[in-house]
């Protein structure tokens, strides 16, 4: 492990959970890093018409804003490939490492990253406003069965130092390694969904989540705007229920089912596999703020963080199971 990842780990473990003493504040420039943000969230939105559609709806009641609760990427963890690799773009600006997440059934880990305190776009939509929270996570490669980690293994060897250039190929749409063949794809599927999507994809965005409660309309609800999002035709990820609840019940998450969008590997085999999808989350207000009254009340004195219970059906949005589906 590096010592920039131990680090990580380090201050992951050392943070308190409610971010009391997150002093980060944005390094570097500022405009430089949203127009990165834009150009990763333009190729999500060119791969992923129903994400696109979805920020137009929500958009188009009482013309809202659009505030993002996270960006979500997806890594291969091994000889730097896995979250670290991402990482570094985000703490090089002045963000925050918080709680890891383990996934032992899926065989991932994850960390998430709070964004720099000292930002604060009140008036902003989508990029241009509050900085979205960063989650990342990571195959846990070393415990796959030895002819998944040859492929991964093959493909990351042969990508040299495409590690440290993660952010940009997220950027561009652009894998850091060679296309695979078709043969290889369909064996990490049948081993992990997780893997197959990863090495089609690669640091693509994973998703990105809408903060409902920052919404000004009717929409502000989750349970209001999933039914909404239904109405008008979308599917929504239906693993443990549409609605996750953290144990507490502060936190509220849902999701589309993703896109899929034809590949072609490189024996020339062109199939059908899952891109994107768009979530959703609400953040209740914790139990000491309860008098508050709302319009006093601020992010930080909601609910933060992550759910391992949630996310683990989040990750879910990208399985075959869920993209074949029938809408009852």
């Amino acid at each position: 492990m590096s010592i920039h990842k131990r680090s990580i780990s380090a201050v992951a473990s050392s943070t308190p959970q409610d971010g009391s003493d997150n002093k980060s504040s944005f390094q570097g420039g500022e405009s430089f890093f949203r127009s990165v943000l834009a150009s990763m969230e333009t190729v999500y939105l060119n791969r992923n018409p129903t994400a696109k559609a979805v920020l137009e709806l929500v958009r188009s009641v009482e013309e809202d804003r659009i505030c993002y609760d996270h960006f979500a990427f997806r890594t291969l963890g091994v000889n730097g490939y896995g979250i670290d690799s991402m990482a570094s773009f985000f703490l090089d600006f002045g963000y925050t490492p918080r709680e890891e997440l383990r996934f032992p059934a899926k065989k991932l880990r994850a960390l998430w990253f709070s964004p720099p305190k000292n930002v604060i776009h009140e008036g902003g939509s989508g990029i241009d406003g509050p900085l979205p929270r960063v989650f990342i996570s990571e195959l846990l490669v070393d415990q796959m069965s030895p002819e998944t980690q040859e492929i991964i293994r093959k493909y990351i060897e042969a990508s040299g130092s495409g590690n440290k250039h993660a952010a940009l190929a997220s950027a561009l749409g652009s894998l850091t390694w060679e296309k695979p063949l078709y043969s290889e794809f369909q064996q990490l599927a049948r081993e992990s969904e997780y893997a197959a999507w990863t090495l089609v994809n690669g640091y693509a965005l994973n998703h990105v989540t809408i903060s409902t409660h920052q919404l000004k309309s009717h929409l502000k609800s989750i349970k209001t705007l999933d039914h909404f999002i239904e109405e008008n035709g979308f599917k929504l990820n239906s693993e443990g229920g549409i609605l996750k609840v953290s144990p507490d019940g502060l936190l509220l998450q849902s999701s589309t089912v993703a896109d899929s969008t034809p590949f072609t590997f490189s024996d020339g085999a062109t199939e059908v596999v899952p891109c994107s999808y768009i979530e959703f989350a609400e953040r209740l207000v914790l139990p000491q703020y309860d008098n508050l009254p709302e319009e006093e009340v601020k992010e930080y004195h909601r609910r933060d963080g992550f759910e391992v219970g949630n996310a683990d059906k989040i990750f879910e949005s990208t399985y075959k199971e869920q993209l074949t589906r029938k809408v009852a």
